[in-house]
């Protein structure tokens, strides 16, 4: 659902704007003033929704950065009606929003009674709905990295794709609409809720947007400095240079070389953490070179 063409505004549209535009239209299509009148019910409906999302910043920055489909999978009818203030805005515009007082988000209230009392009946209560389901989904870094597109087959049943959104995090759910378990009794389908794994990775640690990446130097490299060659996550090199005197475990950071953030802006970075390699066992020529070293007060 497009939210800004269901209230009829630009997507730079100020919040003073959003909120004439919902007034307009849940004035028209509230069910008190279209009894019976399922496409006005509809309409009423969507508009709820669309200023529910488009009034709260936080989920109109989501709705912006990931356009219909990603915020669908983020945000399931609940999440969106939680916290919202549609029952204030209704007694704001001096118009009723079916049982707002019983409990309850008002959203929740009027669209799930069973005819009659509070904003004019919308039917008895639909059959429940199926139950959610979850399913594990691993992913690799590079597909972090870039963003990707799956094909899952929950249950057994039709095969689905799904897009992996850039730099998401491990732990992360995805919502698949109506993907869940079958209502027994008729109702909607259930979601499916596709939690989000990273494989481990040969190179790199991930640590949020940046990737560590451990390198192991001989003493000497790390009193004269050298240069290493470090891997990316798109297939090629880096030619970093250690300078001369680096302390064991300090880390050179290759800005804008990591993963994307989750919620857009830049990348996050390569750390280089450099560690100083000890020879558990030396010639009788390196033995004599160290003591000569250690001589000298090294």
């Amino acid at each position: 659902m497009d939210y800004y063409k269901k209230l009829g505004v630009d997507k730079t549209a100020s919040a003073a704007e959003i909120k004439k535009a919902f007034r307009k239209l849940a004035v028209k299509y509230h069910p008190d003033k279209n009894p019976g009148d399922k496409s006005a019910e509809d309409k009423f409906k969507e508009a709820n929704e669309a200023y529910a999302v488009l009034s709260d910043p936080e989920k109109r920055k989501q709705y912006d950065t990931y356009g219909e489909a990603g915020f669908s999978q983020r945000y399931s009818q609940e999440d969106i009606f939680r916290s919202s203030n549609l029952g204030d805005i209704f007694k704001e515009f001096g118009m009723n929003f079916g049982g707002s007082g019983q409990g309850g988000s008002p959203f929740e209230s009027f669209f799930s009674q069973s005819g009659g009392g509070g904003g004019g009946g919308c039917g008895g209560a639909p059959p429940p709905k199926g139950q959610d389901a979850t399913m594990e989904l691993w992913v690799t870094l590079e597909e972090v990295a870039t963003g990707t597109e799956r094909t899952v087959a929950p249950g057994g049943a039709e095969r689905v794709s799904v897009k992996i959104p850039k730099g998401i995090e491990g732990g992360k759910k995805l919502r698949l609409t109506g993907k869940g378990q079958q209502s027994p009794q008729g109702g909607q389908p259930g979601n499916l809720y596709l939690r989000i794994n990273i494989q481990p990775h040969a190179d790199f640690e991930r640590k949020g947007s940046n990737l560590i990446f451990k390198h192991g130097v001989s003493f000497s490299q790390a009193v004269l400095g050298t240069t290493i060659n470090v891997p990316t996550l798109g297939g090629g090199e880096l030619n970093v240079k250690i300078p001369p005197g680096m302390q064991a475990n300090s880390k050179l950071r290759l800005k804008g070389k990591g993963l994307p953030a989750p919620t857009g802006g830049s990348c996050g970075d390569i750390l280089v953490q450099v560690e100083v390699t000890i020879p558990k066992e030396l010639s009788e020529e390196q033995t004599r070179i160290v003591q000569e070293l250690q001589g000298a007060g090294l």
